[in-house]
């Protein structure tokens, strides 16, 4: 792969991981969307709607959006497509950093292995 379809590929992935922690950090500022019984909180989604990392998470994501459309159309689906996967490394990560959430054994050894399939595609792909 070039250069700019490994740009297309991890840029994309990278602002689409981005938007899924700016969407977290939205709705950590909202509150609960949804009750265990299936009730909406419409003062939630209220709250949720005047979140600033909402809009930059929806931002981030339309982008990426642009930029994994440019991927797909220099990379067959097969190999891209697993790419998104790295998103979560960085999200399981960042999440530790950013929000406190645990990195269990179980998560660090789905890491690796999704970042050894990422390897062998990578190293598939024409």
């Amino acid at each position: 792969m070039t250069a700019v379809t490994w740009l297309l590929l991890l840029g994309g992935v990278a602002l689409n991981a981005a938007a899924q922690l700016l969407l977290k950090a939205a709705t950590r500022a909202s509150g609960v969307l949804v009750s265990d019984s299936g009730q909406v909180s419409w003062s939630a989604a209220a709250e949720l709607l005047r979140a600033f990392p909402l809009w930059v998470g929806l931002a981030f994501y339309g982008v990426s959006v642009i930029l994994w459309l440019g991927a797909l159309s220099r990379v067959p689906v097969s190999i891209a497509y697993p790419m998104l996967s790295i998103g979560y490394v960085v999200n399981a990560v960042a999440a530790v950093f950013l929000f406190s959430e645990a990195l269990t054994t179980g998560k660090v050894i789905g890491i690796v292995l999704i970042v050894g399939g990422v390897i062998i595609l990578a190293r598939a792909a024409p």
